[in-house]
């Protein structure tokens, strides 16, 4: 009998032992270094700042060639066949455009260098000089990638702009970095049609379609995508390759607030970002395959897809509205992107997931009965063990309930996703656990901006709390300075607090034409070394880890004092099922805070049929006092379950039927909101709620 017994205790003390070990592992530890005061980490395992992964190695258009040369006859890039396209109309007579794609057709490490070259020889006969700037004004897909690979191997500055981004933003862009070439796609084609009167110095538009709109002929000299490939096929010019200090790309972030800005990056920044990154991510090599989907003029996706293949790693591309067989743009009875191609990693950015968790819900809901019961059970053991539970599922159990329940859902992104990335905004704890345990793969949650190469912070495959961004990054060092005014200190208990400051190679050179905001938000101390002040508010773990707390543009002092801290309340109460995205919102002639809320249509129709309450159509059900009220209540329970104070929480609320897309102009192509933006469009929804 006491064999038994020490039987049954071996695996749960070395269980409870491993766990133990775990949390004392130190990811990050604190170093000396310079400029401000304040408390430093470095990541553990490396003492100073990575610049490259690769002997020899300095720029991205050396990554690539030696890529390309050491798996030539291996596929890389790969784009689904479009079938056929079809436009399906509504009972209320909206229509919708759906696609029927076939599979992925797949261009070679070889043939892809190839046909870099090429384009790069082409645009040179097409007249355009090194010292000019090349703007990338499309969707990702395959002929952005190429584009880009081929500036780089031309030493030719990349400025990088959303394909969702608004006329007198784009404008902007174009006109402040003097662009003479922009290559695009036939949509983006006929915004820049709109505004062609507006264009100071383009001269030359190339087409990654071989149709384009007539009514553009004769405003620029207009090629297709083709037809430069042909032309540098025929006359080829040598590389002309870059240093690790020239300036690669200017990205254009979407802008939260106001016009957007130009970060200059070298190639330099975004080699270490990637060098650190594949430190990281567990065994990434030759066998991944990645789905790629989000914007490229994205630093998170321009980094990824720079990585790729510089490990021998295969990139398939999608789209986020087919990337599922469920997807708005998947024609019924076509597969999405995720289950033909079978991704092993993928980057995400928080809406992105929270639409996957609530897409699994919505059918486990609409299932009921046993099927709910036992998702529902599975759920709740594989969360114990997790959270470090004894009686939690682990072994044999966990198996069982990936066999019986998690397969299918694991199905939805094609079944063998083994590590997700996910960037961009906080990830909250709710969906970071759901993810994890349904999909079945660690998911890092990094944390970085454009102005840092998305490289500062990155969690590690076997930490499994939430809520936290990591230690840093091999590239950087993550630095807290006190900020007094938001009570933020480095000498607070039981963390140090306070503005956080990413220091490496990884921080960019600045603001293109804008040395005013640059010299108010980088700087260089005493050692060389280059800092970037992100505005943000973090805590430091006793692990080395850290913790988004505050952002200092989002505090709010109310009438009797209180400072309301916008982020904060927003992330805690998006948990909802109720809502698909939240702006709170605060006066400082009020002593409360109000909410613009856009529903969850099917929680909030859920919610309407199983109370028997009448609607004709979703806008008027969330017109409905009921309705509010109920939304309401769950965001009062919530907030006072995050511990949030009561004049954190809305007191008034507004519901809103209608999605806020980038398209609309109410967040960023990140799916962040975009505050001033949403405050001028429902300035009178928000007076009101006032009254």
């Amino acid at each position: 009998m006491t064999g038994y017994i020490v039987g049954a205790l071996v695996p749960i003390v070395f269980t409870l032992l491993l766990r133990s070990s775990k949390k004392l592992k130190k990811r990050g530890v604190p170093v000396d270094v310079g400029g401000e005061p304040g408390y430093t980490i470095r990541n553990s395992r490396f003492p100073s700042p990575v610049e490259t992964s690769w002997e020899g190695i300095s720029t991205l258009a050396e990554l690539f060639e030696q890529a390309c040369k050491q798996h030539a006859d291996k596929p890389l890039l790969g784009t689904r066949k479009l079938i056929l396209r079809d436009v399906e109309v509504t009972e209320d007579g909206r229509s919708f455009e759906k696609l029927h794609l076939g599979d992925y057709e797949w261009l070679t490490y070889g043939k892809t260098f190839e046909t870099v070259c090429h384009f790069a020889s082409g645009l040179v006969q097409l007249g355009h000089k090194r010292e000019e700037r090349v703007a990338i004004f499309a969707d990702t897909r395959e002929e952005w990638f190429i584009a880009l690979q081929a500036c780089f191997r031309l030493n030719v500055t990349v400025v990088t702009i959303y394909a969702s981004l608004g006329e007198e933003a784009l404008c902007h862009s174009l006109n402040e970095t003097e662009v003479t070439t922009v290559i695009c796609g036939n949509k983006e084609l006929k915004k820049l049609v709109n505004i062609s009167g507006q264009l100071d110095t383009v001269t030359r538009v190339i087409c990654m379609d071989d149709e384009f709109p007539s009514s553009a002929n004769g405003r620029w000299t207009i090629s297709s995508f083709a037809d430069v490939k042909s032309v540098g096929r025929a006359s080829p010019v040598d590389a002309d390759l870059p240093l690790s200090a020239d300036v690669a790309v200017i990205m254009y972030t979407s802008g939260s607030t106001g016009l957007p800005k130009g970060v200059m990056m070298t190639h330099g920044n975004v080699l270490a970002t990637v060098s650190a990154v594949m430190t990281i991510v567990p065994g990434l090599g030759s066998k991944d395959v990645y789905l790629a989907y989000l914007p490229l003029a994205h630093i998170l996706e321009l980094a990824a897809e720079n990585l790729i293949p510089a490990v021998g790693g295969i990139i398939g591309y999608g789209t986020p509205l087919t990337l599922t067989d469920t997807s708005n743009k998947i024609k019924r009875g076509t597969k999405g992107d995720a289950t033909v191609l079978s991704p092993t990693v993928m980057a995400a950015v928080p809406a992105i997931l929270d639409r996957v968790r609530d897409g699994v819900r919505k059918k486990v809901d609409a299932k009921g009965g046993l099927a709910k019961k036992l998702f529902d059970l599975a759920y709740s053991r594989r969360l114990s063990a997790i959270d470090g539970s004894w009686f939690g599922a682990w072994g044999l159990e966990k198996f069982l309930w990936d066999f019986l329940v998690f397969k299918k859902v694991r199905a939805v992104l094609g079944g063998r996703i083994r590590f997700l990335l996910s960037g961009g905004a906080p990830l909250s704890a709710d969906t970071q656990r759901f993810i994890n345990i349904c999909l079945g793969a660690p998911i890092g949650q990094g944390y970085g901006l454009t102005e840092t190469c998305a490289g500062a912070t990155f969690s590690e495959v076997d930490d499994t709390s939430v809520g936290r961004v990591g230690s840093p990054l091999p590239c950087s060092f993550v630095k807290l300075v006190d900020w007094p005014e938001g009570g933020y200190l480095i000498s607070d208990s039981p963390m140090p607090r306070g503005e956080i400051v990413v220091g490496g190679p990884s921080v960019t050179l600045g603001y293109f034409k804008n040395e005013e905001k640059t010299k108010e938000v980088y700087k260089v101390d005493e050692r060389g070394m280059r800092w970037f002040y992100t505005g943000d508010v973090g805590q430091f773990h006793a692990d080395g880890c850290l913790e988004i707390i505050d952002r200092k543009k989002d505090i709010v002092k109310l009438q009797h004092g209180e400072y309301v801290s916008l982020g904060k309340v927003e992330a805690a109460l998006s948990i909802s099922p109720y809502v698909d995205n939240i702006m709170l919102h605060a006066d400082p002639f009020h002593s409360y805070c109000v909410a613009l809320v856009v529903a969850s249509q099917h929680a909030v129709e859920d919610w309407a049929s199983k109370q028997g309450v009448a609607f004709t159509d979703f806008a008027e059900l969330c017109e409905k006092e009921d309705t509010i009220k109920e939304v309401l209540s769950s965001l009062i329970q919530i907030g006072k379950k995050a511990r949030l104070e009561k004049f954190e929480i809305p007191a008034k609320i507004k519901l809103l039927s209608t999605p806020w897309t980038p398209e609309s102009g109410l967040v960023t192509a990140a799916l962040k909101i975009k505050r001033e933006a949403i405050r001028k469009a429902f300035s009178e929804d928000l007076a009101k709620l006032y009254t």
